[in-house]
Formats: structure tokens, C-alpha cells, sequence
């Protein structure tokens, strides 16, 4: 028996994540389902986003799954993503990005992960706001120290690369590597720009690299804007990819174009101890409860949660259900359909129902 600290989320959160729990009960695992609330709703009814009591549930777990969670552009409260990554250290977000045959893209057979930092960079939220006396002031000792010219009308967010958090994430990316028979890992960055912060990154990463030598495998590094064109034109030359925090949310995002969309991106944000498992995409809060939605993101979350607990030949079920019911199309939402307006297209739940027979069906 597992004990697994349940976040529905909020927007289409809980659909999903219902259909994420239907689909991971129906391979037999046993499952204690310790329930908690986070997001739009709850910062409504407890003035927090966040409540101690969620926090005090993972740690107690040590393993949660969650549904999306709306976060507010540009006024409102932090994501409660990314708290979550900093208070419990999930210093490292996993992201593979897998193509299913039946599901549209332009680069059939790509299989990519990437290893985020996640604690770190302009997520850090070291932010001074236009106006206030505190950017005032870190204008003034950026204007002495550095000799920049800043206008007074401008907002500060800090950027801090350490030396430590590059270290552990290197060696993530090469552990990962080799737990999962991989071939490459490549490292990320713009130091070419950013001397310091981001040369700090890639010099760490060449010498974690050194410690790896004689584990068979590669080390390379990309320049983030080479690395965006590079995985357009030829992604098959790419395996395991280790970024800092901004780069690998926005290279994230374009792998999840490579094999068809957000849609069908799992995730993962997994520390010394913690392991938090989630979609990529957001909450989508417009289709809230019309049972629309592709839950085969979080489901495949699912997936890897179950690989995490040591349950790997129920993994492998659920993902072969899946790939299969995306293989024939017919029990599929609509942005898995040929057209986005096909009447064919299923809903949330009767996808989930489609997974859970192919599984029975074996």
C-alpha cells in the first residue's frame, strides 16, 4: 500500500486528476489517496493559495500528484508551482516528451527528456517593484557597482545561478542518463551572454561532466537560441537536456510541440527526499467542467509516479493502454482528433474509461 498526497488543482484540474486516479486504480495497485486542496478556490476561502496543511501532507508522503493550478498573470499570488518546488526543494523538474503514434506532429519517433533547475534563476521571484524605495535603492548600488545606466522608471528581477544548485542538477541529468540506458546529456545556456551567471552554469556542468567520464556518457553543450533551432531542424540529435530555470520552462514548452502539444506532457519535480508529480500545461480554466479535456498528460504523470513507487510493470501497462487508445483514435478528446471539431471526439472521463478497458483487454 501507497500512501500519495492527492492535489486536484483547480480550472480542469480535478477532472483530470480524476481521471489520472480511475486509470492508476485500475492497474491494481493499492493506493491510499490522502486528499488536499490548493489553488484559485482555496487563496478565496483561506487567504493562501498554499495552506500549511498541503505542504505538511507531501512531507509526511513524500510522494503527491496534482491537477493544474490556475496561476494569475501579472497581479495576484506567486504560482503555487513554483512554491511548491522551492519550500519542498523539488530542485529538479523531469519532463519527457515521447511521440504515440496517432497523435499529430511533424517529428515522429522523437523521445526527449529535459532536466530543469527549479529553484533557482529569475524563478527565484527576487523581484523590486518600479517606484517603491527598495528598487530605488537597488538601482543606486547597481549604478555604483556596475556602472549601468538604469532608468528610474524600471522594475528589478534577480537572476542567481549558484554554483551548488548547477552541481546537483548536472548530476541528475547524468544519474538519470544512466539509470534509464540514455546516451547524451546536453547542457543549456547563454554564456556567451551571460558571463557570469550562466558561465557559472556551463563551467559546473563540464566539471560534473569529468566525474561522469567513464559512465559512456556524452557531454555537450548549446547556446539556448541555437538550441531552439537546433531541435526543430534535428531533434534525433538530442537525448537528455539539463537547462537553468527560465531556459528549460521555454524549451519545455517547444519540445512539448515536437510530439504533439501540451496535451500529452507529463512531469515531474523530484528532490533528495520529495516527488511531485504533474502535467505541464495549465488549468484551462474556461473549459471548467465540460468534461473536454485530454487527461493523458496527467495520466502519463501517473505513469511516471508509479515507476517512482517501484511499481514499474504497472507503469508499463498504463502507458501501453494509453499509446494504444491514442494508436486507434476513436475514445480520444478533441484536440487528439484529425480536426478540433470532429463529433467524434470524447470526453475527459470516457477517455479514461477507453485506457482502463485497454488495459483490462491487455
Amino acid at each position: 500500500m501507497h500512501t500519495v498526497t492527492l492535489i486536484p488543482g483547480d480550472g480542469t484540474g480535478p477532472e483530470v486528476a480524476a481521471a489520472m486516479r480511475q486509470c492508476v486504480e485500475a492497474t491494481g495497485v493499492e493506493i491510499q489517496w490522502e486528499l488536499q486542496q490548493a489553488g484559485l478556490e482555496v487563496m478565496e476561502q483561506e487567504g493562501t493559495p498554499l495552506p500549511d496543511q498541503v505542504l505538511d501532507s507531501i512531507r509526511r508522503n513524500k510522494v503527491a500528484i496534482k491537477g493544474p493550478i490556475t496561476t494569475p498573470v501579472g497581479k495576484g499570488f506567486r504560482s503555487v508551482n513554483v512554491a511548491l518546488r522551492q519550500q519542498l526543494d523539488l530542485y529538479a523538474c523531469l519532463r519527457p516528451y515521447k511521440y504515440y503514434e496517432g497523435v499529430k506532429s511533424r517529428y515522429p519517433g522523437i523521445d526527449l527528456v529535459i532536466v530543469r533547475e527549479n529553484t533557482e534563476d529569475l524563478y527565484a521571484g527576487i523581484e523590486f517593484e518600479r517606484g517603491t524605495a527598495e528598487c530605488a535603492e537597488i538601482i543606486e548600488h547597481i549604478q555604483r557597482l556596475a556602472g549601468a545606466d538604469i532608468r528610474p522608471d524600471s522594475s528589478i528581477s534577480i537572476k542567481p545561478i549558484s554554483e551548488y544548485a548547477s552541481a546537483r542538477i548536472v548530476r541528475f541529468a547524468f544519474d538519470y542518463a544512466i539509470r534509464n540506458g540514455r546516451r547524451k546529456v546536453t547542457a543549456v545556456h547563454k554564456a556567451n551572454i551571460m558571463k557570469y551567471s550562466d558561465g557559472l552554469f556551463l563551467e559546473t556542468a563540464r566539471q560534473v561532466a569529468e566525474e561522469y567520464a567513464a559512465s559512456g556518457i556524452q557531454f555537450e553543450d548549446r547556446i539556448v537560441d541555437n538550441m531552439a533551432m537546433q531541435l526543430v531542424q534535428k531533434p534525433e540529435l538530442y537525448d537528455v537536456l539539463v537547462l537553468p530555470n527560465l531556459y528549460g520552462d521555454i524549451i519545455s514548452d517547444l519540445a512539448c510541440g515536437l510530439v504533439g502539444g501540451l496535451g500529452i506532457a507529463p512531469g515531474a519535480n523530484i528532490g533528495d527526499e520529495i516527488a511531485l508529480f504533474e502535467p505541464t500545461h495549465g488549468s484551462a480554466p474556461k473549459y471548467k467542467g465540460q468534461n473536454k479535456v485530454n487527461p493523458t498528460a496527467t495520466i502519463l504523470s501517473g505513469v511516471m509516479m508509479l515507476h517512482h513507487l517501484g511499481e514499474g510493470e504497472a507503469a508499463n501497462r498504463l502507458e501501453q493502454a494509453v499509446a494504444e487508445v491514442i494508436r486507434q483514435g476513436d475514445q480520444v478528446t478533441y484536440d487528439l482528433k484529425p480536426t478540433r471539431d470532429d463529433p467524434t471526439a470524447v470526453g475527459t472521463s470516457q477517455m479514461a474509461d477507453a485506457i482502463c478497458a485497454a488495459m483490462e483487454a491487455g
